[in-house]
Formats: structure tokens, C-alpha cells, sequence
């Protein structure tokens, strides 16, 4: 596996262009087989492709170590939050990740949270191995990397909601039917059906072409319009993207005038 120590995001992945520049790019791996490579830490790092793997196969728990706002506001699709309130001793943390694992402490977890000098992941980790789990390790280069990389990522409802009325400068984007859309739609939002995908219906879509950092927000009737929006758009240079998993009904429902 490819360690790197002490590289952030685009440390990491200039590495690995000047490794295949030079021809030494099959000695390093891959920028998705990369770690920090940290020395004397209680928690083994895993790299981009193991957590990929794990969220495929179910092997292990991915575990989002941040706040729970911080989480909301977009997470890696498939990651776990069980933070408790802000100044919450860290046992209750311990107890919650316990709860989680249904007192299991051999179960696999993956902790990440906001990379390189995050130290949420770390702290929960070592905390962790204390309380006697045996089976920890961390996704240290963590969401910034995640979504270097292109990987998906989902947005809760509060954490839509929030974005939705303070944000005027995010993309939001609508995944259903054109004449779903027409009928009704949310107010400053864009039409872009995921069926509409495979005729080239990208293309076309309102993205943000000035900043490709700028916040892209995607929803849909369910989850699988979301969800395929999202993997169209991964395979384009925006970063900053999530999706959100619940239904359309949902967020007007959450949106609708009190």
C-alpha cells in the first residue's frame, strides 16, 4: 500500500502524477491505495479503495467521527454517525459506539472525519482501543480526499434544509421527470431527469462552470433518481456535490411554510 506522511489531498495526488511522469508511479500504487502512513499510532490507516470496498461489501462499519451537524451537512454515502451533543463527556461517545455494534466490540469500524489534521478520528480511535474494541482503524486522509477522488456523498434532510436557505450560491438540482418537475417544483431549483442520463441529458445541465468548487445539491422522487444523478456527476471535475437520499414529499414537506 502507497504511505505518504504528512501529504494533504493535493500533496497526495501530485505524488502520484510525478511518480507516473517518472515511470515510478507502479512502485508507489495508486492515489486510491495511498495513506498518511502516521507512525506510532494505536489505529491502522486504511486507504480510499478499502473503503470503497467495505462499503460494498459490508465488511466493516464506516463510522463518521465529527459532530453531528458537520455530518449532516454531507457525509460519505453509507457512513454512520452516533456523535452526541457538543460537550458531551467521551464516554458517552464510547457508550453510543457501543450501542451502535450491539456490544460487539470485535466488530470492524472505519473512522474518518475532515482529513489530514482532523483530529476527531484519531481521538475517537484511541479512545476506542481504550474501552477494549479490538477491530479499529481509520480512513485518516478522510472527506476532503473522499471527494478529491470523487466519491459519492449524501446530505441529510436537515442538512439540506439548512443549505437551502442560507446558501445562495449552491446548485440545487431536481432528478425527476421533466413532468414531474413542471407540475411542481421548489423554488430556485433545476431539472436535470436521471432518466434522461443516457441521451446525453448532462450535458445541458445548469452546472457552475466558473467554480467547480461551488455546492451541487441533487434530489429526486427517491433515493435511485438521486443516486444516479450523483454517479453521472462524479464522473465530471465537481467535487463538491452530495445528494440527498430521502424523497421528494420529504423535503416539500420540510419546506412548506409553517
Amino acid at each position: 500500500m502507497a504511505k505518504l506522511h504528512r501529504a494533504g489531498a493535493a500533496a497526495l495526488i501530485g505524488a502520484f502524477i510525478w511518480g507516473a511522469a517518472t515511470g515510478s508511479a507502479a512502485a508507489q500504487g495508486s492515489v486510491h491505495q495511498a495513506t498518511l502512513g502516521e507512525k506510532n499510532q494505536k489505529t491502522a490507516e486504511v486507504s480510499t479503495e478499502e473503503v470503497r470496498r467495505v462499503l460494498a461489501d459490508g465488511s466493516a462499519i464506516l463510522l463518521d467521527s465529527r459532530p453531528r451537524a458537520q455530518y449532516a451537512a454531507g457525509h460519505i454515502a453509507g457512513a454512520r454517525n452516533v456523535a452526541p451533543p457538543a460537550n458531551a463527556p467521551a464516554s458517552d461517545y464510547v457508550t453510543a459506539v457501543e450501542n451502535l455494534v450491539q456490544g460487539d466490540k470485535r466488530k470492524a469500524l472505519i473512522l474518518y472525519c475532515n482529513g489530514q489534521y482532523c483530529q476527531a478520528s484519531r481521538t475517537l480511535g484511541d479512545q476506542l482501543v481504550a474501552a477494549g474494541f479490538t477491530n479499529v482503524r481509520r480512513y485518516q486522509l478522510g472527506l476532503p480526499m473522499w471527494r478529491t477522488l470523487n466519491g459519492l456523498v449524501e446530505i441529510e434532510l436537515e442538512g439540506i434544509l439548512r443549505i437551502y436557505k442560507s446558501d445562495q450560491t449552491a446548485v440545487f438540482l431536481d432528478a425527476r421527470p421533466a413532468a414531474h418537475f413542471t407540475k411542481l417544483s421548489l423554488p430556485g431549483t433545476y431539472n436535470v431527469p436521471a432518466d434522461g442520463l443516457a441521451n446525453g441529458g448532462l450535458r445541458n445541465a445548469p452546472m457552475p462552470n466558473n467554480d467547480f468548487n461551488t455546492r451541487v445539491v441533487l434530489f429526486g422522487r427517491d433515493l435511485a433518481q438521486a443516486r444516479t444523478l450523483a454517479e453521472a456527476i462524479a464522473t465530471t471535475p465537481y467535487q463538491n456535490v452530495a445528494y440527498f437520499p430521502g424523497t421528494f414529499e420529504q423535503l416539500v414537506a420540510a419546506l412548506k411554510p409553517q
